[in-house]
C-alpha cells in the first residue's frame, strides 16, 4: 500500500511525560506499537511505556510502504508458525483487541502466494520447502506447468518447471487498520508516544546495562529496558552502545498498474524466478514490486524512484510471465526499504547477551508486517518474564550472529 492510505496525522508531544520509564521502544511503527499494545493486554504487566517515532506520520517507515501480504511458505517452521499466528491474529482481531466494537473485522484476502521455479534447483528448493511446511499444517500445493495452466490459464508457463501455492490464509489484509489500532489502544492502555529520536544512548558503568536514552530536544530518559524497533535505521540505533548488527536498509520498488485486459480470475501473488512480483489488487488494478539487479544498502532518506527499472525489466517481465499484462498503465510508484539482515534475512530478537536491557526487534527482511502480531507477543513477554511463554524466538537472538552461525531463511522475496 502507498504511504497515504496508512500514514497517520497524529498529533504527538514532543516532550516524555515522565523523567524515567520501565521501558523504552526506539520506533512506533508496526513492531514498536505491537509490542507496546501486547504489553497493555498483559495482566502480569504493570509498568511504564514510552514510545519514540522520529516521524509520527510513519510515511517514510517501512510499515507504509508493504505490499501488506501475509503467507506461510517459508523455509523454516518457526517463521511458518509466526505467520500462522499472525493469520489467526488478523482473521480474529476483534476478539484479540477485547470485543472493542469500534475495531473493525479483519479477513485475509487468501488469493494465495505462486512460487514459480524455472531449474530443477529451485524446484528441489520448492519441494524441500513445502515438507517443513506441511509438517506446520500449511495447505502448501506443488504445482507442475500443466496444473498451472488449468488453473490459471493467462500464465505463460513454458518455461516453468514447477510451481508452489498456498490458498489458505495467504494473501491480503489491511496492515494499516491493524497498525492503526494498536497504536490506539495502546495510547487508551496507557502508553505514551513521542514524536522525537533518540540520539544516543547511555550505559551503566559496567557497561552491562542500558541506563537512559538522550533525546534530539535534550531530555535524557532513564529506563529499565530498550527496545531497538527502528526499521531500517536499526543498525544506527545500535550502534548507540557499541553493537554491530548486520541489518541495511535496501530499496523496494513497488507499482500499481490497470491492465487494459484484466485477468478474469484473482491473480495470485505471483514471485518470478526474476524476483518480480505481481498481485491482485482489485477493480481491474494490479500491485507488482521489484528491485534493482545491484542492491546496495541506501541512505535512509533515499526514496528515489528509478524508472529505468519499471522499463528495462519488470514491464517486460510481467508482460512476458502475463502477456495480458502487455497493455498496462501505471497509476501509482513508490519506493520503500526493507530492512534486510544480510546475515541470515531473519530477524534479530531477544536480549543482547551483555548488555541484557538492550532488546532486538529487526531486520525483518520484508516479512516484518506479516511477523508483527507474533514478533510484539514474543517481544512482550521477554520484556515482562525474561523468558518466551508462547513462540519460542530463541534461535533468532543475537547470540548467533556472535558465533556466525546463521539460522537461514531461503524463501525471501
Amino acid at each position: 500500500m502507498p504511504a497515504e492510505t496508512i500514514k497517520q496525522k497524529a498529533g504527538y508531544p514532543t516532550a516524555p511525560k515522565q523523567a524515567s520509564y520501565d521501558i523504552v521502544i526506539i520506533g512506533g511503527a508496526i513492531m514498536g506499537s505491537s509490542t507496546a499494545w501486547w504489553l497493555t493486554r498483559n495482566p502480569d504487566f504493570n509498568g511504564s511505556v514510552l514510545v519514540v517515532e522520529r516521524d509520527p506520520t510513519i510515511e517514510n517507515a517501512s510499515t507504509a510502504h508493504t505490499n501488506s501480504c501475509i503467507r506461510q511458505q517459508f523455509s523454516t517452521e518457526l517463521n511458518v508458525r509466526i505467520s500462522q499466528f499472525g493469520a489467526d491474529f488478523i482473521n480474529n482481531i476483534r476478539d484479540y483487541m477485547g470485543g472493542d466494537e469500534r475495531v473493525p473485522n479483519l479477513k485475509i484476502q487468501s488469493f494465495g502466494y505462486l512460487y514459480l521455479a524455472d531449474t530443477e534447483a529451485f524446484a528441489d528448493t520448492l519441494r524441500s520447502n513445502q515438507k517443513v511446511q506441511h509438517a506446520c499444517g500449511a495447505a502448501t500445493e506443488l504445482l507442475d506447468a500443466d496444473a498451472i495452466r488449468a488453473r490459471y490459464p493467462f500464465y505463460n508457463v513454458d518455461d516453468i518447471v514447477l510451481g508452489s501455492i498456498n490458498r489458505v490464509n495467504e494473501g491480503y489484509w489491511d496492515g494499516a487498520a491493524v497498525f492503526t489500532w494498536w497504536r490506539r489502544q495502546a495510547v487508551e492502555g496507557g502508553v505514551d508516544y513521542i514524536g522525537n529520536e533518540v540520539v544516543s544512548i547511555s550505559k551503566a558503568p559496567k557497561g552491562n546495562r542500558i541506563e537512559s536514552v538522550t533525546l534530539a530536544t535534550g531530555e535524557v530518559i532513564s529506563c529499565g529496558q530498550l527496545v531497538n524497533a527502528s526499521g531500517p535505521r536499526g543498525a544506527r540505533t545500535a550502534a548507540m552502545v557499541g553493537i554491530d548488527i548486520p541489518v541495511e536498509p535496501r530499496k523496494r520498488y513497488s507499482w500499481v498498474f490497470k491492465a487494459e485486459n484484466p485477468i478474469d480470475q484473482d491473480l495470485p501473488l505471483t514471485i518470478d524466478p526474476s524476483g518480480v512480483h505481481v498481485r491482485e489488487n482489485g477493480g481491474g488494478t494490479y500491485q507488482c514490486g521489484g528491485h534493482s539487479d545491484i542492491d546496495p544498502a541506501v541512505a535512509f532518506d533515499d526514496f528515489h524512484m528509478d524508472h529505468t527499472i519499471w522499463q528495462d525489466h519488470i514491464w517486460p517481465t510481467l508482460a512476458t510471465r502475463i502477456p495480458q499484462f502487455e497493455a498496462i498503465k501505471v497509476i501509482s510508484e513508490w519506493a520503500g526499504h526493507y530492512a534486510m539482515n544480510v546475515f541470515d534475512h531473519n530477524a534479530i530478537t531477544g536480549p543482547h547477551p551483555d548488555i541484557e536491557n538492550f532488546i532486538f526487534l529487526n531486520g525483518f527482511s520484508g516479512h516484518g508486517l506479516q511477523q508483527s502480531p507474533a514478533m510484539g507477543r514474543a517481544t512482550s513477554e521477554w520484556l515482562t518474564y525474561g523468558d518466551y511463554r508462547t513462540l519460542d524466538l530463541k534461535p533468532f537472538h543475537f547470540d548467533r550472529v556472535i558465533a556466525q552461525t546463521p539460522y537461514l531463511e531461503r524463501a525471501v522475496i
